[in-house]
């Protein structure tokens, strides 16, 4: 074996993890090497007596005539191993060096270790699932930071978690666990202010603007309430171990993040939920940890969970056991807003308007002519005169879909006195304005009612004998009344069981937006489409959708949908960058609606991600 055969073999070799340097892999993965590499390692240890028990993991460098023999022996067992003897070999000088870090205070590391291993392996679907926990808990951000065991605790520290038995828990979900080290450091050390995955779901449908009272029950050390203060919100929070003399306050947004799945009794679990409850006033933020069987199967069972090393109790949901808990327990409708998080609406109007919005597309109104300001016609001149009045009532007569009301118009006075009355001033903008934009506008609107109302029925919401008055006037706008309007949703919402319906309807839409139309045995199979699209979707396909989308939340992560035409299924495909040539796909989930069943699939190994070769497909 010379240097330019050796590092022509290392780069034959796919499996592994890869550096720009160098690549990593274990000995139950030799079998993905160059059988001559495989063997060449072999003979360099057996030269060097190094027993096979003291490494199991070997570097090859890419340019350089060198490996390393390295021995993480807790490679299975711990989360995160520590490297606890390193021979490092330069095969061009024909020496060695052998570095023992079993006493250091701070060796190194490993991350990522799927991929160190093949797909194959029974433990790679754990390895897979560890890592996506520190990506999602933003652990990754620096790869600088995270090289040594004591350097990585600190930045799980200062990311608000704790490690229980290769877990990620956040420090305020660990209401058992008393570590007063840990407590003095959060007190002086400088935090990255985050919101927590609940809260950001609040900042992103507009709940924390400032219009409505929070309160974290169960806060952990306030890391949410000191990010929420910091921009001047009404927030308040209470916890068992950090902020036990705390009032349990009435507030408008309450929030239970990664509470209930630490606590072992049921009735405590329950009276936990129902004393958030009580104290929400409008919306109810309830969060949990989720995980697979195979991920749960390694603990050792407790009641419906499970005990960690640290005497702690984690109970792990799926996403529809979530749903249905909460739904027992406070007989409200669960609304999913992403997995492992729900939102549960005690005002009903809220509620209404949160769901409405959901549905709702905005008519992009685009003003091409103007009239020339002339003297001969009165309406002319008036029209001229005002002009930027008239334009603001026309955009919020688009928005509506129909003549706004006086609450509705924040110009309303003033136009009535120029006007004379709504419909007169838009009798005079019609003159200038295109009439079939706002008749377009009413059938977008209507359609976005139907649509709410037929998901409204899917969900078995129930009928509200107080609506908001915007939606009194829409449905007499556009229904005549509300029984009209629920007979006509639930005409949509039954012609979703038809997959002839579906199956035309897909056709029609590959036709008008870039989209994907597989085949199996020559007859369509599903359309895949990108999510930017959704909004011109026909009211059919929007249901659904719009009914399997319920079962799993918003799409932030999601890049692609894949409607199935005749199993009821619905496929989200999220893309790790979906602006490069060739995607690669980070996750999949298979919503099957008959079933009331989310499935998950991750794509952690960057090495193994399928590729979009085909992503013009889905683009304009």
């Amino acid at each position: 074996m010379n240097a330019s055969l050796f590092n022509q073999l290392v780069m034959q070799v796919h499996a592994g993890k890869k550096l720009p340097d160098a690549i990593y892999i274990h000995k139950d993965a030799f079998n993905a090497l160059p059988p001559v590499l495989a063997k060449f390692v072999s003979v360099v240890s057996t030269a060097l007596k190094v027993p096979e028990s003291d490494w199991n993991i070997v570097k090859l460098f890419k340019t350089n005539f060198r490996l390393s023999l390295l021995n993480y022996p807790d490679f299975y067992t711990d989360a995160y191993p520590a490297l606890q003897q390193s021979v490092t070999v330069d095969l061009a000088k024909l020496q060695h060096r052998v570095t023992h870090y079993g006493e250091h205070d701070n060796p190194p590391i490993l991350h990522r270790k799927e991929h160190f291993i093949l797909p194959d392996h029974p433990e790679y679907e754990s390895f897979c699932m560890i890592t996506l926990e520190g990506e999602t808990a933003g652990l990754y951000d620096n790869p600088r930071m995270i090289g040594f065991k004591a350097s990585w605790q600190r930045l799980i520290a200062k990311h608000g978690y704790e490690l229980v038995d290769g877990r990620l828990f956040r420090s305020s979900a660990l209401l058992g666990a008393e570590d007063e080290q840990n407590i003095d450091r959060y007190k002086t050390a400088l935090v990255r202010h985050e919101l927590s995955a609940p809260m950001k779901t609040l900042v992103k449908h507009g709940f924390l603007q400032g219009d409505y009272s929070i309160f974290d029950y169960g806060c952990g050390r306030g890391d949410d309430l000191r990010e929420l203060e910091a921009h001047g919100l009404d927030a308040l929070g209470w916890d068992p171990n950090f902020r036990p003399d705390a009032e349990k306050v009435r507030s408008d947004i309450v929030n239970i993040g990664f509470v209930i799945n630490v606590i072992e009794d049921k009735d405590e679990r329950l009276d936990a939920l129902l004393g958030s409850w009580e104290l929400t006033q409008k919306l109810l933020v309830v969060s949990t940890m989720l995980a697979n069987e195979s991920y749960i199967a390694q603990f050792q069972s407790y009641k419906d969970g499970v005990i960690t090393s640290r005497n702690t109790f984690q109970k792990y949901y799926s996403q529809s056991e979530l749903k249905e808990f909460i739904e027992t327990a406070v007989d409200e409708n669960a609304i999913a807003i992403g997995p492992g998080i729900f939102y549960v609406f005690r005002c009903k109007n809220l509620e209404q308007l949160f769901q409405q919005s959901r549905q709702k597309r905005h008519y992009e109104w685009r003003h091409l002519t103007a009239p020339e300001p002339v003297s001969e016609s009165q309406a002319r001149f008036l029209f001229t005169q005002y002009h930027p009045l008239f334009e603001a009532f026309w955009k919020c007569s688009l928005e509506l879909g129909r003549l706004p009301a006086e609450d509705e118009f924040t110009q309303y006075k003033q136009l009535t006195e120029v006007a004379g009355s709504p419909k007169k001033a838009l009798r005079l903008v019609s003159k200038w304005f295109n009439w079939e934009e706002l008749e377009q506008a009413a059938t977008m609107r209507k359609e976005d009612m139907l649509v709410y109302f037929a998901l409204a029925q899917f969900q078995k919401y129930k009928s509200y004998t107080q609506q908001p008055e915007s939606l009194k006037r829409d449905i007499k706008a556009f229904f005549g009344n509300f029984n009209v309007a629920l007979t006509q949703s639930k005409e949509l919402l039954f012609s979703i069981a038809d997959q002839q319906a579906i199956t035309d309807s897909c056709l029609k839409l590959q036709l008008q937006i870039p989209s994907k139309l597989e085949l199996e045995d020559e007859t369509p199979h599903s359309l895949t489409f990108h999510k930017t699209y959704l909004t011109k979707l026909t009211p059919l396909l929007r249901v659904y959708t719009g009914a399997a989308l319920q079962l799993y939340g918003e799409l932030d992560d999601i890049d692609l949908i894949k409607i199935h035409l005749k199993s009821g299924k619905l496929t989200l495909l999220g893309y790790d960058d979906f602006t490069k040539a060739i995607p690669l796909l980070a996750e999949r989930v298979k919503i099957k609606m008959a079933e009331q069943r989310v499935d998950f699939f991750d794509y952690v190994d960057t090495a193994h991600r399928p590729a979009l070769p085909d992503k013009q497909l889905f683009i304009s």
